[in-house]
């Protein structure tokens, strides 16, 4: 497939790419493309089913298909990809797009990805490959895992967040993490810019057999907050009833630590 030199006619609206990592026809990505139409040109490319918890994969050992599809009313063009929320940025930006796009919106997620889910998400690993191609970026997500969650309440908030990045775009290698409480808007105290919370998951492996009794094991676990009183924290500020944006960096050098390693070799 190559590139349709027929949308570069098109009157230069920014262009914009909305992905995910729930499936293109999500309730939170529809949800998302609908606000995005009301700023630019929105091709929705995204997984043609659940990636969630995929991080930064793309594929290697397989190939990809790419499939016309028309959940999204008002898409000048979708696709759903078989492959990872990266691959789908990846081949936008490389295959099908007529142009770099202005704009990579990732979401809305069906679940938080705050703190220490930032590495786990294939959300935010969507945001962040499109900060790596020099586009303004941002991943939102919801902190209701329900297939039919209610995203009515962030409606005014990406608004706003979408005109503002639109006006001022991002530096080069930062992209935005936006994180909604399960609650209305008018039960949310509003935006709060905040740093990742000290948290991590304490995890454990299920073990289970199989008919055959042979063992299984499933995932489980518990996710603990280091410093739940830390009050410029994403996680405290959710607790609290605010929705969070913390900026978020691909490089994950310890610049801090850069002359002591010297000093010790």
């Amino acid at each position: 497939m190559h590139k349709n030199d027929s949308f570069t006619t098109m009157k230069q609206r920014p262009l914009i790419l909305v992905t995910n990592d729930d499936g293109i026809n999500a309730k939170g990505i529809l949800h998302l493309s609908t606000i995005a139409m009301q700023f630019g040109d929105v091709c929705v490319i995204a997984p043609d089913k659940p990636q969630s918890g995929m991080g930064h994969a793309i594929t290697i050992n397989a190939t990809l298909r790419i499939q016309k599809t028309q959940y999204h009313k008002g898409a000048f063009m979708e696709y759903s990809c078989t492959g990872t929320p990266v691959d789908c940025v990846k081949m936008a930006v490389n295959k099908l797009l007529p142009r770099k796009p202005d704009l990579v919106l990732s979401g809305i997620n069906h679940g938080s990805n705050s703190s220490i889910n930032v590495i786990y998400s294939g959300t935010m690993s969507a945001a962040i490959e499109g900060s790596l191609e020099g586009t303004s970026s941002i991943g939102f997500s919801l902190n209701d895992y329900n297939f039919d969650a209610d995203f009515n309440g962030t409606t005014a908030f990406i608004e706003k967040i979408i005109t503002s990045v639109i006006s001022d775009t991002l530096p080069n290698g930062i992209c935005l993490n936006v994180n909604f409480p399960k609650l209305t808007s008018d039960e949310m105290k509003g935006l709060k810019v905040c740093r990742q919370a000290k948290a991590n998951w304490v995890e454990d492996f299920e073990e289970r057999h199989d008919p055959h009794g042979m063992p299984y094991y499933w995932l489980t676990g518990k996710f603990v907050n280091f410093e739940p009183e830390a009050e410029d924290t994403d996680e405290w500020a959710l607790k609290n009833g605010y929705a969070t944006i913390v900026p978020t960096l691909h490089d994950l050098t310890a610049h801090n630590y850069i002359n002591h390693l010297k000093n010790m070799l």
